[in-house]
């Protein structure tokens, strides 16, 4: 999965992104700096910036400009992300 990159993150970043994102409230004065401490290795700025560009590839979608339909041989997997943050967390405590 190491492969998987979306805008310069990897897939473990995102997965962390998205759950940093729905832990820490919109209106939290230290959202960024929160959430880039929650996936560590990310600044503040860096998070807030990765933010938008979610946003603007979420506006593409659902005003059809952007085709997020994968076709017919793209193979769906389930994911466990208790698991994926277990071993981040090892991963990062280890070096």
């Amino acid at each position: 999965m190491d492969q998987f990159q979306f805008h310069g993150w990897s897939w473990e970043e995102n997965k962390l992104f998205e759950l940093a994102l729905a832990a820490v409230e919109e209106n939290n004065p230290d959202r960024w700096k929160l959430v880039a401490s929650m996936i560590g290795g990310r600044s503040p700025e860096e998070v807030e910036k990765h933010y938008g560009v979610l946003l603007d590839d979420l506006k593409s979608i659902e005003t059809g400009k952007f085709d997020h339909r994968f076709g017919e041989t793209q193979q769906c997997f389930p994911v466990d992300c208790a698991n994926i943050l277990l071993q981040l967390n090892i991963t990062s405590s280890s070096g």
